[in-house]
């Protein structure tokens, strides 16, 4: 079914850095604590991306159920290619054309954000609607105190692994913290000849890594927006991800290969763990069946904080729409508990409401449980600690970018460990 990440196919990881010269300018209409005011006629546009025709349905009763509630309105599904998803948006809200609800994900969305493209929901989604979120998903939809999208769909990682190369390399427990990871990768190596995992250091690709460095304890930017990773946390994260490297520990691809080549080397047996989505199981049993039957699934390795990590996916409405009461009452509904449920459970993913999370499809093991039932319950259960790691900030992939192309300067040896930092604070203190 499926980002770079495990959601690639859901296009969660299909950020780009995009500069945008345009203001977008409207104003909505506002929806009362009963739902969306007026008659709400006329027709929403919906864009989801990538999920057509695996889940139509899902997605043609769902929309049957909204029009047959809300006579009048009609809802006109279109389904966008996740490679395709911000190109095409960005076009269509330049041009003023945009579609009235959209599927994407916070990193990119937040882009836009800053452009005021959004429709902003603070005084539009009544206080008991928000409290049905997990409180730190809706905080991944906020910028500038404003929140600019309603959660729907989520992951959070778990680590993959391969009992057999765990056996033949004497591990037996998966490393929970990355310290235990280090350990285990040179066990892994040393015994195997194999390499524990792959995180891809390449800028515009997966932010795992940089996910790691706060899961280690680091802050990344300060209140203002300046650089924090130049601390004692940030020195420690660097030199770990530099030794791995020096010493062998990680493939030299992970420099120019992105985290589609991590997955293909734990299909083909050159890995021991996969970070990825509890979902991502599905694929390996299709693509890669013997590697399949000797996967488990454990909870997600961390730093010290015991922070993990969770991917959304939002609803956001252009500010633009010529229909704000009928594509929020529409936003609401496809994001409501018993929606979210189900969409769950048909697409293998997390709801981002707690109701829905709390099902015993989440929270039980079913008898004769599978890889993927083990997995979906050590996903779900992670919930209530997940949050977005890298916060929502202006020029979030810039940030990586620099913090990478130190970093792998520093892999290389081209410069010092504390060079790297001194220079990657630098050169992100001196944006423009």
């Amino acid at each position: 079914m499926h980002k770079m990440k495990t959601w690639k196919t859901f296009g969660v990881f299909a950020l780009l850095g995009i500069a945008l010269s345009w203001l977008v300018s409207c104003s909505p209409g506002r929806v009362s604590s009963g739902g969306a005011q007026g008659s709400g006629t006329g027709e929403v546009e919906f864009w989801t991306m990538q999920l057509s025709p695996q889940f139509d349905d899902y997605f043609k009763p769902l929309i049957a159920t909204f029009e047959k509630e809300n006579p009048g309105t009609k809802i006109r599904w279109v389904d966008v290619p996740w490679a395709e998803m911000e190109r095409k948006i960005l076009t269509a809200v330049a041009a003023k054309t945009a579609p009235d609800v959209v599927n994407l994900n916070p990193g990119f969305a937040s882009q836009l954000a800053e452009r005021n493209a959004w429709m902003t929901l603070d005084d539009k989604v009544p206080a008991e609607v928000r409290q049905q979120y997990f409180p730190n998903i809706w905080q991944a939809s906020i910028l500038n105190n404003q929140t600019f999208g309603i959660p729907w769909y989520l992951t959070t990682r778990v680590a993959i692994y391969n009992t057999d190369i765990f056996k033949q390399a004497g591990v037996n427990t998966p490393p929970a913290t990355y310290a235990e990871l280090a350990q285990a990768a040179k066990q892994i190596k040393d015994k195997t000849g194999k390499y524990a995992f792959f995180a891809t250091a390449v800028p515009g690709d997966s932010g795992e890594i940089m996910e790691s460095f706060v899961q280690m304890g680091v802050q990344l930017v300060d209140a203002q927006g300046k650089a924090a990773f130049n601390s004692p946390q940030g020195k420690a994260a660097f030199q770990y991800w530099v030794d791995l490297y020096k010493n062998g520990l990680m493939p030299k691809e992970v420099l120019t290969e992105g985290h589609r080549h991590g997955i293909d080397l734990y299909q083909q047996g050159g890995t021991a763990v996969l970070a990825s989505g509890a979902e991502f199981l599905k694929t390996i049993a299709k693509n890669a069946p013997t590697i399949a039957q000797v996967s488990d699934s454990a909870a997600q390795i961390t730093g010290e904080t015991n922070k993990k990590n969770v991917a959304v996916m939002d609803l956001v409405i252009p500010k633009d729409t010529d229909q704000p009461d009928a594509a929020l009452k529409f936003a609401l509904f496809v994001a409501n508990n018993a929606n979210q449920l189900a969409f769950a459970k048909a697409a293998n993913v997390l709801p981002s409401t707690v109701s829905a999370a709390s099902d015993r499809y989440f929270t039980t093991m079913p008898a004769n449980a599978t890889a993927i039932d083990k997995a979906r319950i050590v996903s779900a259960g992670q919930l209530k600690d997940a949050e977005v790691l890298i916060p929502v900030m202006k020029d979030g992939k810039l940030l990586q970018k620099t913090i990478y192309e130190n970093l792998q300067a520093a892999m290389l040896g081209q410069k010092s460990v504390d060079q790297a930092i001194a220079d990657a604070a630098q050169t992100w203190n001196a944006r423009s």
